[in-house]
């Protein structure tokens, strides 16, 4: 039996030595500095990121439920899930930034 956290987001451990990160479930510029936050592996991490909006995650998605419940991610947790628990790679597609005007 292993001791590592489980990621909440696709229920798979995070060893030490895996990318993790902490999720601010309420954006921090949202008002979420000082809220909780959730360990996730990076590529948890980084799809959350590349999938919503900092406003769209504040508004509706400010709990994990909420977050593998949106259809895109609910793809991305059984991909995933089938992975090693130390599995890495680059987010595909477009990821959502600072808009620079």
């Amino acid at each position: 039996m292993t001791d590592d956290p489980i990621c909440p987001l696709c229920r798979r451990p995070i060893p030490a030595h895996a990318k993790q990160s902490l999720h601010h479930l309420i954006p921090r510029l949202r008002g979420g500095k000082g809220g909780p936050t959730v360990l996730l592996h990076q590529i948890c991490h980084n799809e959350i990121h590349a999938t919503l909006s900092e406003a769209e995650l504040a508004r509706s998605y400010a709990s994990v439920e909420a977050l593998r419940a949106h259809p895109r991610i609910a793809r991305f947790v059984d991909w995933v899930a089938k992975r090693p628990p130390d599995f890495h790679s680059k987010t595909p597609g477009a990821r959502r930034g600072w808009k620079r005007r």
